[in-house]
């Protein structure tokens, strides 16, 4: 027991950072928004990494800045007051800031109090792709900014035998839903690309209706069993699951209870990685020739969004329109739902174990083998992070 318990705390030690980051990673491209949730005068509120958001499209284009009030720290976008194309004014006192630099233009009762033009709010860059609006969450100012290519997944060659569409392909075409999960964003994020918990979906409606032998579990037998990205500091930064590289043990019988898949089938090219901030890819998933991506976006330190995306390639009108037709009444409720219902069900049930007493399950946790992923993201992590997310329980300080 006491060797177990000193590899735990060498372990530890290594991934150190990433036990602080309960409220997530700052200076990192996160999903907002669909394209199509904000039209032309629309205006909505987010939180990202605790840091509350406010998003405005005008015909110019899409704007963000700190949905907090300087003066007396109110939520703006619950009663979202425009009075011209390029800014904004606080419904409560009339404190008016400028959509693209965030200086406070006016204050409508007080024109000529001395905080005009001498304080504003923070603004964050925005990036549209693939149906997303993507919003760059950290420091004032911090440079230089990484492209959103760097936060997304790695894109694979083109002759790769069993290559899934990318966010940034032609033609590609990014269907799904976005949700509130209870837990914590780290517990998504190792849930979203754990190995080992295939049993969990031994008998979910999208494995059973396309007779696929999901493995029971997989385990890693070399090194090898997991690429690494980004540790040039060039590129997205992430980990893959090799699972069909030699190097993993496909569990497909357990002797002593006698379980097997249900069914005879495999998807060809399947497979899972894991970038940061915390964006899941899954080649050729639910089926093949289709990609799933999954963001876990910390809202505080005990919820996340879960963004749910299907992306395929579409050409054609015909393309489109069967793409569409598949997600809305196949990939929607079997994948996207029922499939990951229970990844939600697992993380909220994780999360009472590992938020309890200020989150002692991170020391009591018993992790094994086939847990050698998740330690190797977290390792990943604690090198790499562009800044680790302080608690935002402060009010917005006054930038001048």
């Amino acid at each position: 027991m006491a060797t177990s318990n000193a590899r735990h705390d060498a372990a530890r030690r290594q991934y150190e950072p990433y036990l602080k980051a309960s409220w997530g990673m700052k200076n990192y491209w996160y999903p907002a928004l669909f394209i199509h949730e904000l039209a032309v005068g629309d205006t909505k509120g987010v939180t990202i990494a605790g840091v509350p958001i406010l998003l405005r499209r005008t015909a110019a284009g899409v704007f963000a800045l700190r949905d907090q009030c300087l003066h007396r720290g109110v939520t703006m976008s619950v009663r979202p007051k425009c009075f011209s194309e390029d800014t904004i004014s606080c419904w409560y006192h009339g404190f008016t800031y400028d959509l693209a630099s965030g200086a406070l233009k006016t204050i409508i009762g007080a024109p000529n109090d001395p905080l005009v033009g001498n304080a504003r709010l923070q603004t964050y860059p925005i990036c549209e792709l693939a149906g997303i609006i993507f919003v760059f969450v950290g420091d004032d100012n911090y440079a230089p900014l990484p492209d959103l290519a760097d936060d997304l997944p790695v894109r694979l060659p083109d002759d790769y035998e069993f290559r899934s569409p990318h966010p940034m392909d032609e033609n590609v075409v990014v269907l799904g839903i976005h949700r509130t999960g209870n837990s914590n964003w780290r517990l998504a994020v190792e849930n979203g690309f754990d190995p080992g918990h295939q049993i969990m979906h031994r008998d979910a409606q999208v494995i059973l209706s396309q007779n696929l032998a999901f493995p029971l579990g997989l385990n890693p037998t070399s090194p090898e069993a997991i690429t690494v990205y980004g540790e040039d500091g060039a590129g997205p930064v992430g980990i893959m699951n090799e699972w069909h590289s030699g190097h993993y043990d496909l569990v497909m019988h357990n002797e002593e209870l006698d379980l097997h898949p249900f069914g005879t089938g495999s998807v060809l090219g399947l497979r899972t990685s894991m970038y940061l901030p915390g964006v899941l890819m899954v080649e050729n998933w639910p089926r093949r020739g289709l990609t799933q991506l999954e963001w876990y976006v910390p809202v505080d330190g005990n919820r996340h969004e879960y963004w749910e995306v299907i992306l395929g390639v579409c050409n054609t009108e015909a393309e489109l329109k069967k793409f569409k037709y598949e997600y809305e009444h196949l990939w929607l409720p079997i994948a996207l739902h029922d499939f990951n219902d229970d990844d939600l069900f697992a993380r909220e049930q994780m999360e009472r174990f590992y938020s309890v007493d200020g989150g002692v399950g991170w020391d009591d946790e018993q992790l094994c083998g086939m847990d050698a992923v998740i330690t190797g993201w977290r390792k990943l992590v604690s090198r790499h992070n562009r800044g680790i997310q302080t608690p935002q329980t402060h009010p917005s300080p006054r930038l001048r």
